[in-house]
């Protein structure tokens, strides 16, 4: 199965990504990161909302991006993968 990702960014030169497998169950924890945006906050806060009522067996984690129009920071986005198993990113402007 061939699956198109389409990025937003402006690549002069296109980074050849690969699709991670989806895993069977949501298990372990899960970042949230609103990328200082306007209102992603807001989005993040029903979200987890919804998530702890549906998996209360997971935990969840909040970061922010210091702002949204760089990329985040190295030692955020390690932080952010050594210690959680899953990433939501939030854009709700």
């Amino acid at each position: 199965m061939t699956v198109t990702l389409l990025d937003p960014t402006n690549e002069e030169v296109p980074v050849a990504r690969q699709v991670t497998p989806r895993p069977a169950e949501v298990k372990g924890r899960i970042a949230f990161m609103d990328i200082s945006k306007r209102q992603g906050n807001l989005l993040l806060d029903r979200l987890q909302e919804a998530l702890e009522q549906r998996l209360p067996q997971i935990e969840i984690s909040r970061y922010v991006k210091p702002t949204f129009s760089k990329p985040a920071p190295d030692e955020l986005r390690q932080e952010i993968k050594a210690g959680n198993d899953f990433v939501v990113v939030a854009l709700a402007d």
